[in-house]
């Protein structure tokens, strides 16, 4: 799924290019031609445009686009499920491209930028439902850290209080759940507490994503 809703972001995308360089656009519902478009961007002369609007934000998206579009074929009947690593590729690249139209558009730092995206994109754990605002596990087989960190991927910035993970983790994890949250956040750097809410890091997510922890079990 995040391949194809990645792919609907780069035809967005595309568009938002081909409007800042051109001033006009291929109309929405006509089939896009990436690879002309990313020619046509960088052919404009260097001094008109950024450089990551003449070339690396269109690369970037062919990457993701030919992901959507070649996933299949590209992954070699070798036993091994490419979703997960898909989906960490195209949020990734993604998160970049956005945090770059963020950047160029409103006169901010990269930093500045990328602090924007992560405050507006929500990131949803597959394996997390939310029953009212109790967010339960559906993986029972997750170790306390495992457990906690799918917590904190799905709350994102928003962060959660020890009350919160408290009372989300399973009764056996709650008397060891300081201990595991001290190690979370001293000896591996997934996590940041302020002293009121924990949240997880980009060290984090990555290892989330990379286990493939989002998938129920």
């Amino acid at each position: 799924m995040s391949a194809v809703e990645g792919g609907r972001f780069c035809e967005a995308a595309y568009r938002i290019l081909q409007q800042r360089a051109f001033g006009t656009f291929d109309p929405l519902g006509t089939q896009l031609d990436t690879e002309q478009c990313a020619r046509r961007l960088a052919a404009r002369p260097a001094a008109s445009l950024p450089p990551s609007i003449r070339l690396h934000i269109p690369r970037a998206l062919r990457v993701v686009y030919d992901v959507r579009n070649q996933r299949d074929a590209a992954h070699l009947a070798d036993g091994i499920d490419p979703n997960v690593q898909d989906a960490t590729l195209v949020v990734g690249v993604l998160d970049w491209v956005l945090a770059e139209f963020v950047r160029l558009f409103h006169s901010v730092t990269p930093d500045e930028a990328q602090q924007t995206v992560e405050d507006l994109v929500t990131r949803k754990a597959p394996v997390i439902q939310d029953f009212d605002g109790f967010l339960k596990v559906l993986n029972p087989a997750l170790t306390a850290t495992e457990h906690c960190l799918v917590l904190l991927y799905q709350t994102g910035s928003a962060g959660a209080t020890y009350a919160d993970l408290e009372k989300w983790a399973r009764p056996p994890m709650r008397a060891n759940l300081r201990r595991t949250l001290r190690r979370l956040v001293d000896d591996r750097a997934f996590v940041h507490f302020d002293g009121a809410l924990y949240r997880i890091t980009r060290t984090g997510q990555h290892y989330v994503e990379g286990q493939g922890l989002v998938r129920p079990g």
